[in-house]
């Protein structure tokens, strides 16, 4: 299970890797992709990715908005993520937040930050709108 303390853990070798992905774009597509397969895994709903690199005052380079019916999907959601970018890149998120209330999620991934929300939640915070500049990109329901 995937703790707020888990996702604030970064040791050296979890930082040049975070390094080497800031300076190879084709590493934080590949990073993106494997996120996005990781939300479909649990049936994430609502999938969009906003490219913020050409906003000057973007917080980083993407985003990744996805949202789950129930608290227990949402954390399922935001586990998995943790796991697999763990366990199968050596990658796990820089920093975690969240995770006890899960009704948003949010796992810091450096240049890239995952939103994972309750529908409800995703609702009224409207991130998609405060970063309408962006560039979109939609992923099908599985």
């Amino acid at each position: 299970m995937l703790t707020e303390a888990e996702g604030s853990k970064v040791n050296k070798s979890d930082l040049s890797a975070q390094a080497a992905l800031k300076t190879n774009p084709s590493s934080v597509e590949t990073l993106n992709d494997f996120i996005i397969d990781s939300i479909q895994d649990i049936k994430g709903k609502n999938i969009v990715k906003l490219d913020l690199r050409k906003l000057d005052d973007a917080p980083t380079d993407f985003f990744i908005i996805c949202e789950g019916d129930s608290t227990t999907q949402v954390k399922a959601i935001a586990g998995n993520i943790h796991k697999r970018l763990k366990d199968e890149l050596g990658e796990p998120p820089y920093h975690v937040e969240g995770v006890q209330t899960a009704r948003w999620i949010c796992l810091d991934c450096f240049n890239t930050v995952v939103h994972v929300f309750y529908r409800e939640a995703r609702e009224f915070y409207d991130i998609e709108n405060l970063w309408s500049d962006a560039k979109f990109t939609e992923y099908e329901n599985l």
